[in-house]
Order: C-alpha cells, then sequence, then structure tokens
C-alpha cells in the first residue's frame, strides 16, 4: 500500500489554513469531476482529492494525519500502520468505497463523514529520538547552555537550547522531555537522548573526574624549588614546585577537577624545558654547568 500525501494532493502547504484547503478543494474538484472532464484519469483524480479534504477538512483526523506525516513518510512509498491504529483493514476497498486502501487502513471504513469514531487510532507514544551534542571542556566544568539544530523528519529544522549540567561526563545522557517523536492520535511524544561528547581542549585532558595538566618548567625550578603560577578550570593557582623534581612528576591540586558529590583532582605533570644556548654567554653557562657536574650522568 503507498503513502498518500493529502497536502500534496491538494496542492496546499502543510500549515495551511482551512480556508486555503476548502479553496483548493472546490478549485480542483470543478476541475476534475466526471461530468465535466473526460480525461483518462480525470474520475480517479477527483476522487484522490476528495479522499484528502475528507481527511483535512476535519480537525481530528487532521491532526493524528499530522502526527503520522511527521514520521518522515512520502507521496507514493510504501506503508504500513504502525502498532496502534486500528482502522478497519479493508484492503482492496470494495465497491461500496470511494476510499483508498490508505485511508481505510488508518481511519476505517467508519472513518468518512458521518461514520462516528469506528476506526479512530489508539493514542501513542512517539518514539525516542538519540542524537549527540559536542561540547567544550569548560562548559562541562561550568555547565551551562548550549545551543542544538535539529531536522525533523518533515524536513524542517529546529533548534533546541540545552542545559549542561556542571561536571557532565563525556558519554551521559541527557534527556529533553517531550523533543522527539511526535506521539499518534493524541499521545505524548517522545524524548530526545543527547549523548555528551566533550571537544578535546589545548590545556587539559580528562582522567575520569580528574583534570591533567602539563606544565612546563625551566631546570632550576625543577632543581631549586620555586612557586609557579598554574592554570586550572576554575582560574589561576600558584603551585609549589618541591626541589629536585624530575620530568614526568604529577602533583595533585585537590578537588581542581571535574565537580561532582566526589569532586575530581587537578594532576599537573611537570615537564622539564632546557633554554637553548644561542650565545657565548649562554654557552658558557652550559659549560660551567657541566663542570660543577661532571660526575652526573642521567643514562
Amino acid at each position: 500500500m503507498e503513502f498518500k500525501d493529502y497536502y500534496e494532493i491538494l496542492g496546499v502547504k502543510p500549515d495551511a489554513s482551512e480556508a486555503e484547503i476548502k479553496s483548493a478543494y472546490r478549485k480542483l474538484a470543478r476541475k476534475y469531476h466526471p461530468d465535466k472532464n473526460k480525461e483518462a484519469g480525470a474520475e480517479e483524480k477527483f476522487k484522490a482529492v476528495n479522499e484528502a479534504n475528507e481527511v483535512l477538512k476535519d480537525a481530528e483526523k487532521r491532526r493524528s494525519y499530522d502526527q503520522l506525516r511527521a514520521g518522515g513518510y512520502r507521496q507514493g512509498e510504501q506503508f504500513r500502520p504502525p502498532p496502534g491504529w486500528q482502522g478497519q483493514h479493508g484492503f482492496g476497498g470494495g465497491d461500496d468505497s470511494d476510499f483508498s486502501d490508505f485511508f481505510e487502513s488508518l481511519f476505517g471504513r467508519g472513518g468518512a463523514a458521518g461514520g462516528g469514531h469506528r476506526g479512530q487510532p489508539r493514542p501513542r507514544r512517539g518514539q525516542d529520538v538519540q542524537a549527540s551534542v559536542q561540547i567544550d571542556l569548560q562548559t562541562a566544568f561550568d555547565g551551562g547552555h548550549t545551543r542544538l539544530a535539529m531536522h525533523d523528519p518533515a524536513g524542517g529544522e529546529r533548534v533546541l537550547e540545552v542545559k549542561i549540567p556542571a561536571g557532565i561526563q563525556p558519554g551521559q545522557v541527557i534527556r529533553l522531555s517531550g523533543q522527539g517523536q511526535p506521539g499518534m492520535a493524541g499521545g505524548p511524544n517522545g524524548d530526545l537522548l543527547l549523548e555528551v561528547g566533550i571537544r578535546d581542549d589545548a590545556r587539559f585532558r580528562l582522567d575520569g573526574r580528574n583534570v591533567v595538566h602539563v606544565l612546563p618548567i625551566t631546570p632550576w625550578e625543577a632543581a631549586l624549588g620555586a612557586a609557579v603560577p598554574v592554570p586550572t578550570l576554575a582560574g589561576t593557582v600558584d603551585l609549589r614546585i618541591p626541589a629536585g623534581s624530575q620530568s614526568g612528576r604529577k602533583l595533585r591540586l585537590k578537588g581542581r577537577g571535574m565537580p561532582g558529590s566526589h569532586p575530581g583532582d587537578q594532576l599537573v605533570e611537570l615537564s622539564i624545558r632546557t633554554p637553548p644556548a644561542d650565545t657565548e654567554e649562554q654557552r658558557a653557562a652550559y659549560d660551567a654547568l657541566q663542570a660543577a657536574f661532571g660526575d652526573f650522568n642521567p643514562r
């Protein structure tokens, strides 16, 4: 069975008013009426126009049809009613019906005007939708909001503002209630499930709830000890470098990692950087250092 796009059949937009639908129907009904139009296919077009009008002129039928159409179906595509639709499935129509199999599968033979509520679909919750959202590390630390553009099945676009809780971790899921697929026959919408990804940061990397920062230091800071400023996600703090430190040593800033019921720490990894010897004076200084530590062999 083929899906029928009743808006396309009447040549109106999905947000068309009742007056626009009525006007389009009257124009097409006159054009294809069998008493006036003897061209091949005119009677079938007339029936299609009548069927489209039967659905779109009725607020309840139109609302149910719109919820179904939001699933991304297109004119002429193969279609099977989703679970929960309880029309009288008179496939083939029969001689006593001017409505298509598609119409009868949704609304039943009693779904035409004057037919009462037989065949009305049962309310059904819409499906949840899964997607992902990428945020920077600072937003993950502070919390805040980010905007996300979502494409809906009908081809439009909507922009959502997503609240980011402070301390969120990569892979966690944010649930946006009611932002999933539309419900059927007045049922509630599904939810949007957003899996969080955190973009790489030039200064920090995550290790669980801990934050790691590589801190460049000079040889004399490592050898003699020093107090140096260190960036954290909450601002710069002073860190005491113990005398005799080596590259790769990790110092811990307690509670300076990702926030939460059990906050992480910031691990500061030391990296000794050697200055270049570009002048005679600088080379002489290295010669003096070599002479002073002539017995030292790091290998």
